[in-house]
């Protein structure tokens, strides 16, 4: 329904929600449908009433707008796009936010705005040749790349985004995205079906996978006549709002300095060249808590047995197959403050055969002698130098949840316990969603279930508490 009203709004007023919504992570659609609940629930009969971002209303009223990008630097690529309109007003709103702009043009956007208009509102000239004989005499490109703390691509077409993903290099815009190390916000704009196709569906895969950030497109009429669908380039402001997320913390993380060391994922002890034994972890807990600690600042040392969920951008993975593998890799990888155990390692193993065991018809199955694999968890905790500040480790039970994990907590000898329900079929194991408690020396906090990001994000947050109070 609120798609239907949307598309029928007055443009100014679109462009005003679609600020709203961006300023509280929303899309269009849920912002429109909290404003109806919240006007239906005061019985009110428009929605007149809703206040207007500041900065929005700051333009009609002259209010002056707050200096949330004072002294940061925005490196503003402009692609060739009928959007490039909008980059203009874009430069305009950084600007006015303290942000010091400089300007890379493609020659395709250059058919659509000039260098003159852009270089006029960032207050230098813009780039726009990869060979200049004036910028490029000290490798310009590279400076640029560097010198900046947020690149952003608006527009971002099909064509330019299809290089980026691919690490081509044929221009200055190319050469200065392949060249950075500096986070990068992609403002796509297209028609509805280059949006659509196949093709620039695997490279915002792969841009995302690079830990490239998108806002929009949202959805509208296009240039074209008669072309409607989503597409259409974010506006300036809602592009304003992503950068001032991403430039926010301006304070240290949480984690900064720290060093963070997990495990993820199960363990598979050899049988047999072809046969092993495992258990049904995904890595999804695992991997999601180092992702949530590079987030903080840390610097994350990943060990994980056999996976197939990707590696988290920014972290030291250690590929592993066994449990005595893990557990040298983990004492490679010390010292650490903080470690945290959630891989599911297998108990039990076998001497492996160097042959496959043959299945003989009418004989009897083979028997197998288990052995006891390392308790990683417990050899960490246990040690007597070296140990990290903090020890973290998981319980997936069946049965008697808190009371299993309080054992395990004062068995194992560590800090803290994450415990959870793993006898539903479809759930835990594999699935998306978690449901914890938190064991500790002073009690039981039991968590709401939430995705296992949420509950990945709330661990590392309890994590730099803790570390801070023992500071």
């Amino acid at each position: 329904m609120a798609s239907l009203i949307t598309r029928k709004l007055d443009e100014a007023v679109k462009a005003r929600l679609r600020v709203r919504a961006a300023q509280r992570g929303h899309s269009l659609e849920e912002e429109a449908r909290r404003i109806l609940t919240e006007a239906v629930a005061d019985e009110a009969d428009t929605a007149s009433g809703v206040t207007l971002p500041e900065d929005v209303a700051g333009e009609s009223t002259g209010t002056s707008i707050a200096p949330t990008l004072k002294a940061r630097r925005v490196l503003l690529v402009i692609g060739g796009g009928i959007a490039a309109y909008k980059s203009l007003d874009l430069i305009r709103r950084l600007k006015e936010r303290g942000a010091a702009v400089r300007v890379v043009m493609t020659e395709a956007a250059q058919q659509f705005v000039t260098p003159l208009a852009a270089g006029a509102l960032a207050g230098q000239r813009p780039f726009t040749d990869l060979f200049s004989h004036a910028d490029e005499f000290d490798i310009g490109h590279i400076r640029l790349a560097r010198e900046t703390d947020l690149i952003v691509i608006a527009p971002a077409t099909a064509d330019l985004m299809a290089k980026v993903a691919h690490g081509l290099a044929p221009d200055l815009a190319g050469a200065v995205l392949l060249a950075t190390d500096k986070p990068v916000l992609m403002a796509p704009a297209m028609n509805p079906h280059m949006w659509a196709h196949a093709a620039t569906r695997r490279n915002i895969e792969t841009l995302r996978g690079d830990g490239v950030a998108f806002v929009g497109p949202n959805s509208g009429e296009m240039a074209e006549r008669g072309e409607t669908g989503r597409g259409r380039m974010a506006e300036p402001l809602e592009i304003v709002a992503a950068v001032e997320a991403l430039l926010a913390p301006l304070r240290p993380l949480p984690l900064q300095g720290r060093r963070v060391l997990i495990t993820s994922g199960p363990t598979h002890e050899p049988i047999d060249p072809v046969r092993y034994i495992a258990n049904r972890s995904s890595g999804k807990q695992g991997h999601a808590i180092a992702a949530a600690a590079a987030a903080a600042g840390a610097e994350v040392t990943l060990v994980s047995g056999p996976v197939t969920v990707a590696d988290p951008p920014g972290v030291n993975v250690v590929k592993v197959e066994s449990a005595r593998e893990m557990l040298a890799a983990v004492q490679s990888a010390l010292p650490a403050d903080v470690a945290v155990f959630a891989a599911a390692v297998a108990d039990w193993g076998v001497e492996p055969q160097q042959q496959k065991i043959k299945k003989e018809k009418g004989g009897a199955p083979p028997q197998f002698a288990l052995r006891e694999n390392p308790d990683i968890l417990s050899t960490i905790a246990h040690m007597t130098r070296g140990r990290p500040r903090l020890v973290v480790g998981f319980a997936a039970e069946t049965n008697d949840v808190i009371a299993n994990a309080k054992a395990k907590l004062a068995r194992k000898g560590c800090d803290w316990i994450v415990a959870n329900d793993v006898s539903h079929e479809g759930g835990v194991m594999g699935g998306d969603r978690n449901t914890v408690h938190l064991i500790t020396a002073a009690g039981v906090d039991s968590w709401p279930t939430q995705s296992k990001q949420g509950v990945a994000a709330h661990l590392v947050a309890r994590i730099a508490s803790a570390l801070e109070a023992k500071r």
